[in-house]
């Protein structure tokens, strides 16, 4: 049986158009190196266990599930951090409208006491991590979940709306080390048309 693969997605945005928040040359690098790295370790983990299998083999499943939760969640969530993202001409920044508005009203009191619990989790996540929102369709709630290596602290089938890496790699040519410039920008090409159609 021929073993299923993980794809880079393309962006749906041109590689220069998140500029001036995002970089052409951050983006290329986001994208075309680090994001694939996690598609090629996915699919790396999933060969490994694939040829275990066929060759009735053992493997340290420990390990190698670690790993394919790991690079999984990488690429699931890159995927979802470019759609939480759109040029200015397209939309992108602003504010949100319809039932993500009313929503994010409902559970936080206003646009900016969300924006500053987002920026405050992003801000705060220790080393690599990332900011979602994410929404409780059980209980009708938006949450924040504060995301570390990619698969800690994730809440399970929690619907992601908007997703922010604040991996050094997401803006280190353009930010530095200064994560709360990096953030501050995401305000400015966010988007909320992305969010509400997820929701």
């Amino acid at each position: 049986m021929q073993q299923k693969q993980y794809l880079l997605p393309d962006l749906p945005y041109g590689y220069n158009e998140l500029a001036p928040y995002i970089s052409e040359e951050q983006l290329k690098l986001h994208h075309d190196k680090h994001h694939l790295a996690y598609v090629n370790g996915a699919n790396l983990a999933l060969d490994k266990l694939a040829k275990a299998r066929a060759e009735n083999d053992d493997v340290d499943m420990k390990a190698t599930l670690k790993e394919l939760s790991f690079q999984v969640s990488g690429h699931i969530l890159h995927s979802l951090f470019w759609k939480s993202l759109a040029p200015k001409t397209k939309g992108g920044g602003g504010e949100p409208s319809g039932e993500l508005a009313e929503k994010i009203n409902a559970e936080f009191g206003s646009l900016d006491r969300f924006k500053k619990e987002f920026s405050q989790a992003a801000l705060s996540a220790e080393g690599s991590g990332w900011a979602a929102l994410a929404y409780c369709q059980k209980n009708d709630q938006l949450l924040l979940m504060q995301i570390e290596k990619h698969n800690v602290n994730l809440l399970p089938q929690f619907k992601v709306l908007l997703a922010l890496d604040v991996w050094e790699h997401a803006y280190y040519l353009d930010y530095k080390n200064e994560r709360a410039k990096f953030i501050e920008a995401f305000w400015q090409i966010v988007d909320w048309n992305g969010a509400n159609n997820n929701l």
